[in-house]
């Protein structure tokens, strides 16, 4: 007899076994009408008018980390996958699963994190719910928030919409989130100054609005990284992504560890980051206006859409070149 097939913790790591279990599970069975595509967030008419509406739940060990926490790392997650489908966030939902033993002192920690993040990104927490359950049923504690926002005006994104020629430019340094999480949980001390990037990038995405007959694609490049987020552009086979080494954007710290564990740092989380593609004609002026911004001053351009369809590759510094591919197990710590 064959034996039943199961869950793996790596069809929850963002890479290859996500996208199949997915795409054969979940797309399969509700894939038509908004969640068509897979969007970070779903478009849905409203009168006339046009609403943002997403989902998430988070999970992530150790519930606090250098740079942040749970809490606000629950507010970022969902006002940035609203920021990156063209919305302005308003209203979040929280929904909270508490294991029996958690101390009220670190919960108060994450519940005012959740107040001065919600307060920073002015969104409202309108509704939500808690429960508790026994000890060993969850990890002290889970997260699940929903996020409803407007649709800005001028943006049409999808993968798509991306054509040759296009520019792949990125908000700032990437995998430090990851990295950070990594750190935390297995009591590495690397480095000091390695922290997560856990921030919203609402401002960002408004900042460019004028700029958006011009952008194809966002994305906030969380589980599986940017190589996951580069891989679903190219996956319809209609166009490649290459990229410049020497471009990219990596901290001291990740790099380090990149190095000492092994982990191509393409395939760590980040949570404050936008990944973008869009026109060559407007990315200059994206850039020169991110430059400017908090949480933007590293911005910069990493490569190119190509016609070599369905591959994403980068160009090495020794001038040779090598493809990106989707990271296809559970590399790291649950990191959102």
């Amino acid at each position: 007899m064959k034996p039943e097939e199961t869950i793996q913790l790596a069809h929850g790591g963002g890479g290859r076994l996500s996208r199949d279990l997915i795409q054969s599970e979940i797309v399969s069975r509700f894939g038509k009408g908004p969640l068509a595509g897979l969007p970070d967030a779903a478009t849905l008419p409203w009168h006339g008018k046009k609403i943002i509406f997403t989902t998430d739940s988070f999970v992530v060990q150790p519930l606090e980390f250098p740079g942040g926490n749970i809490g606000d790392l629950a507010v970022h997650g969902t006002v940035n996958d609203l920021a990156v489908s063209g919305g302005l966030p308003r209203w979040l939902s929280m929904g909270l699963i508490i294991e029996e033993g958690l101390s009220l002192s670190k919960l108060r920690r994450i519940l005012d994190s959740v107040k001065t993040a919600a307060e920073v990104c002015g969104v409202v927490i309108a509704t939500g719910d808690t429960k508790v359950v026994g000890r060993g049923q969850c990890d002290g504690l889970f997260i699940n928030t929903s996020g409803i926002g407007e649709a800005l005006d001028g943006f049409d994104l999808g993968p798509g919409r991306v054509v040759k020629g296009d520019d792949v430019i990125v908000s700032g340094e990437l995998g430090d989130h990851g990295f950070a999480v990594l750190a935390a949980r297995h009591k590495i001390n690397i480095s000091s100054t390695l922290k997560s990037d856990s921030a919203p990038v609402h401002h960002l995405v408004q900042a460019v609005q004028k700029f958006a007959g011009g952008i194809r694609f966002m994305r906030d490049p969380t589980r599986g990284g940017l190589a996951s987020v580069l891989g679903e552009i190219v996956q319809n086979g209609k166009t490649g992504i290459c990229l410049e080494e020497p471009k990219l954007p990596f901290s001291t710290g990740a790099r380090a560890l990149s190095e000492i564990l092994g982990i191509d740092p393409l395939h760590v989380a980040s949570e404050g980051r936008i990944v973008m593609i869009c026109s060559p004609e407007v990315s200059r002026e994206i850039l020169k206006k991110w430059k400017t911004i908090n949480g933007g001053a590293g911005a910069r351009s990493i490569g190119k859409v190509t016609a070599d369809k369905g591959r994403v590759t980068i160009r090495t510094v020794a001038g040779g070149q090598r493809i990106v591919d989707v990271p296809r197990g559970e590399l790291l710590p649950r990191i959102c």
